[in-house]
């Protein structure tokens, strides 16, 4: 046999065994994610298929005059104050608190849990006034 007419094949067939060797090793590591995915993944859903509300926060609105549109609002523009955040729990139990001015110049704190695709407002604080609310638990 001529070794010049075989070692091109024999050079194929050896590039194609660790071609298929180098992509299973691929698909077989984790992949990874970058800071940002994760960020966006974990952080505030500023457009939430729902937006649930505790008692205590719908006491909060009732009494300060906060309505849902302005609490849409905030979540969808407000800063987060990571000072008064609790982002140090897992999915779920993180804490965020949202601040901005609402369409009446109210300025508002809202704290935000999100979870999955929708958001839990646990609470809304009308920053520069004094409300007199009867919310259970309060003293």
């Amino acid at each position: 046999m001529n070794t010049k007419k075989v070692f091109p094949y024999l050079l194929l067939v050896v590039l194609a065994i660790v071609l298929l060797g180098l992509k299973k090793c691929n698909k077989s590591q984790p992949k990874t994610t970058t800071s940002t995915q994760v960020k966006e993944q974990r952080g505030l859903n500023r457009t939430p298929s729902q937006i649930n509300y505790s008692k205590h926060a719908r006491c909060r609105m009732d009494c300060r005059h906060i309505d849902e549109n302005e609490v849409k609002d905030m979540i969808a523009n407000g800063t987060i104050n990571y000072k008064k955040s609790d982002l140090q729990k897992d999915d779920c139990h993180r804490r965020y608190a949202v601040e901005g001015y609402s369409k009446d110049k109210q300025h508002l704190r809202i704290i935000v849990v999100p979870c999955a695709d929708e958001v839990t407002i646990v609470t809304c604080i009308d920053i520069g006034a004094e409300w007199k609310c009867h919310c259970e638990g309060d003293e």
